[in-house]
């Protein structure tokens, strides 16, 4: 599905990723964890074009996506949530979800995927004409997802999802997490929350200052030595 080969990216003087590879294989979670400053963000826009590739290659679904530009990318069905949400708060819920799907032209798709949505997060659909600004966090977090699904991704990317939620907020979002994976929807998962984020994942990354240092199945990550010292306080 997704494969990253020797990426590298500079921000002025620093070498923010160095030579990084990673995969999403097709029907997968994929969880990226890492203290802040790692370098997980980077790697996501990156792979949006969001920020430039000094080298290396990425391969999506058979295609070299490494030279096109964002909208191109979002084009072959990768999308990115962004973290803090960032959604149109003077925009109400319903126009938000409408804003995801501005590359697509199939009315009907869009109107059935905005139910999905909706079953998806039931609480959108309660809100579905209140202004975006006045949700709450989690609210706002659920309202991200569910626009970042209107573009119909192959592979959606989650950046710190849980941030600044509360613990039973932060259950509902991962527990629907594995929901759109069942529903074919492949993720690539950036997360502070080591537990939360290893617990879910088919096979996850550990990035330290712009390397990946350690990978493996998800279960076998979250029982690491290491990694419970580091991440877990443990």
């Amino acid at each position: 599905m997704l494969k990253i080969e020797n990426l590298h990216v500079y921000y002025g003087g620093i070498h923010a990723l160095q030579g990084i590879d990673l995969e999403v294989p097709d029907g997968k979670i994929i969880s990226l964890i890492g203290a802040n400053g790692a370098g997980k963000s980077t790697t996501l826009k990156a792979i949006m074009s969001l920020v430039q590739k000094t080298q290396g290659n990425l391969e999506f679904d058979g295609v070299n996506i490494t030279k096109l530009e964002t909208r191109a990318v979002v084009k072959t069905g990768i999308v990115l949530c962004p973290e803090g949400r960032r959604v149109f708060p003077d925009l109400t819920v319903s126009e938000n979800l409408t804003i995801g799907a501005y590359l697509r032209k199939d009315k009907d798709g869009i109107r059935k995927d905005k139910e999905w949505v909706y079953e998806l997060f039931p609480r959108m659909k309660e809100r579905e004409w209140q202004a975006a600004g006045t949700l709450s966090g989690g609210e706002q977090q659920m309202l991200a997802v569910g626009r970042a699904l209107m573009a119909r991704p192959k592979l959606l990317m989650l950046d710190e999802p849980s941030l600044g939620l509360a613990p039973l907020v932060i259950k509902d979002i991962f527990s629907i997490i594995k929901e759109i994976n069942n529903a074919g929807v492949n993720i690539l998962l950036i997360e502070q929350n080591a537990k939360a984020a290893l617990e879910i994942a088919d096979y996850a990354y550990v990035m330290e200052t712009g390397l990946i240092t350690l990978s493996g199945p998800g279960k076998e990550i979250l029982a690491n030595d290491q990694v419970r010292k580091a991440y877990l306080g443990e």
